[in-house]
């Protein structure tokens, strides 16, 4: 398929949905005059229809067109900065015949790719950009590298990108479209008809550039490096999603923001466990659509094995090696990741206390501030005391401290009030400072009493939940730790999402003392 076909199909696709639009707005027009001329009660809901239908699609339309490109992600790094990485760059661009683009940015994504701005339709380049994710800077190979970025600037080379902006254009405002035609059904399904239709073709054309710009890559660096460039980027892929899960999303929770993302990243990778559960999870099947923009990774790879083995000098260096300081560059790349208002509101912070910080905010605050606030409520307390609340579970007032829970946004549950307070209970032990949350990069954190046994609370949170008589044990074995009956939670929680059910632990290595209801 060649470039002059993909641009006709891509502009042809683009002005029938305008044409389409253009029909539906002509059809609301005549019958609009139609009624006016010659007045018919049955043609008045039609008129209606489609006027109707008519300005929620130019409003569509119109709201397009004004949105614009925001500012470009990651960190623009010129070749005074990074001179054997732009040298690199020009290389590449020389071997597949294209210009090399005007400005390479480094970005926290696990991602390589170029853009190109352009004018008339994509007839004309403007300003050429590449993206390189800092992720894969740190998993790949020079090897692997060099024939990601040769497989990038392909795209440059097929006149790839010059297409992007149109096609991509006419695939936002057909989904504006479609999304503002929500109180027109028919008119509604006529545009998701074409709009299925024209990304089904759109994305088989970008997939079929994917496998030419893989061609440019082996060329350049090798089956084996492109191959294991793939593997890694897929790996990689599903590493970055369980990284920001469950670490990345600890920051702000409590006040803080890691001081090395890349570096706890690059920790977490090397960790045996977390690679056998990314493994694990690379061996599922894939799910392949056509709606999809890639082929599937076999495809590829199966292509991939099909090339000729060009000759090359290997190059096995950690691919950091391209840049003159990756520590750096990493670092300006984490700063480009926050808001001017987090950097100046967030403390950074080592991973050891923003797990211990972030897990309390996130897991412990809330629960601990609520109970109280929910036995004041039921007892009528002067101040939010957690007695009071355990005082109400003594008097066999569970039901009404669920209530209160409710009032205060926990969401109902079977085990709302059990989870509740097994979450206090160990906020406590973190406050008298007989626990603390523990980082760990092979699972989720743990919550440790001070000998390294680990704290399990929940089946001991239901069973004073579920007995009133187990409140008098809870009392002793909170006070043998430190607390006294007057207690008052005096943090406030930061905003968190409801969490009642407590997350999945490992098994308990230790039990609280007295956990055993009490005569």
């Amino acid at each position: 398929m060649t470039t002059a076909f993909r641009a006709v199909l891509a502009f042809t696709l683009l002005a029938g949905f305008y044409l389409l639009v253009g029909l539906v707005v002509a059809a609301a027009v005549f019958f609009d005059v139609l009624l006016i001329v010659d007045f018919h009660a049955n043609a008045l809901k039609l008129a209606v229809v489609l006027t109707l239908a008519a300005g929620a699609l130019v409003r569509a339309l119109v709201m397009v067109s004004r949105r614009k490109d925001g500012e470009q992600p990651g960190v623009p790094v010129g070749r005074e900065h990074e001179p054997v990485l732009w040298q690199l760059v020009e290389d590449l661009a020389r071997r597949v015949r294209t210009a090399p683009p005007d400005e390479i940015r480094l970005v926290a994504e696990v991602n390589a790719a170029v853009s190109e701005d352009t004018r008339w339709l994509g007839l004309r380049a403007t300003r050429r950009r590449m993206f390189i994710g800092l992720p894969l800077l740190q998993q790949l190979t020079v090897d692997e590298m060099r024939a990601v970025l040769g497989h990038e600037l392909g795209h440059y080379s097929g006149a790839h990108t010059r297409l992007g902006a149109p096609v991509y254009r006419g695939r936002v405002s057909l989904i504006a479209t479609v999304q503002g035609l929500g109180g027109h059904p028919f008119i509604q399904k006529l545009f998701t008809w074409y709009a299925k239709l024209y990304l089904r073709i759109s994305q088989a054309v970008s997939r079929r550039q994917e496998l030419e710009a893989d061609r440019l890559a082996v060329a350049i660096g090798g089956r084996q490096a492109m191959a294991g460039a793939l593997t890694k980027l897929h790996t990689t892929v599903l590493g970055w999603d369980m990284y920001v899960n469950a670490y990345l999303s600890l920051a702000g929770a409590g006040g803080g923001r890691p001081t090395a993302v890349f570096g706890g990243f690059q920790r977490m990778m090397s960790d045996p466990e977390r690679q056998a559960q990314i493994a694990e999870l690379r061996a599922e099947p894939e799910e392949i659509s056509p709606y999809d923009s890639h082929p599937g990774l076999a495809e590829r790879l199966a292509a991939i094995e099909s090339l000729p083995e060009p000759e090359h000098v290997p190059d096995p260096r950690p691919a950091l090696a391209l840049l003159m300081d990756a520590n750096v560059a990493a670092q300006a790349v984490e700063n480009s990741m926050w808001t001017p208002e987090a950097l100046a509101a967030l403390r950074p912070v080592g991973w050891e206390e923003l797990v211990a910080q972030g897990m309390y905010a996130g897991r412990n605050a809330e629960a601990l501030h609520d109970l109280a606030v929910a036995g004041q409520r039921v007892m009528g307390s002067p101040q939010p005391y957690l007695d009071a609340a355990f005082e109400a579970i003594a008097r066999g007032r569970q039901a009404e401290l669920e209530a209160r829970l409710l009032e205060l946004g926990w969401n109902p549950s079977e085990t709302l009030l059990a989870g509740v307070l097994g979450q206090a209970l160990e906020a406590v032990l973190i406050q008298l400072g007989q626990a603390r949350w523990t980082l760990s990069w092979s699972g989720p954190a743990r919550l440790l009493y001070d000998d390294g046994e680990e704290v399990a609370l929940s089946e001991y949170a239901a069973q004073v939940a579920a007995n009133p008589e187990a409140v008098a044990g809870l009392r002793r074995w909170l006070g043998d730790h430190g607390m006294r009956h007057d207690y008052v939670p005096v943090e406030q929680p930061a905003p968190q999402p409801p969490a009642v059910e407590p997350p999945v632990q490992e098994p308990a290595t230790q039990q609280p003392p007295a956990l055993t209801p009490q005569s």
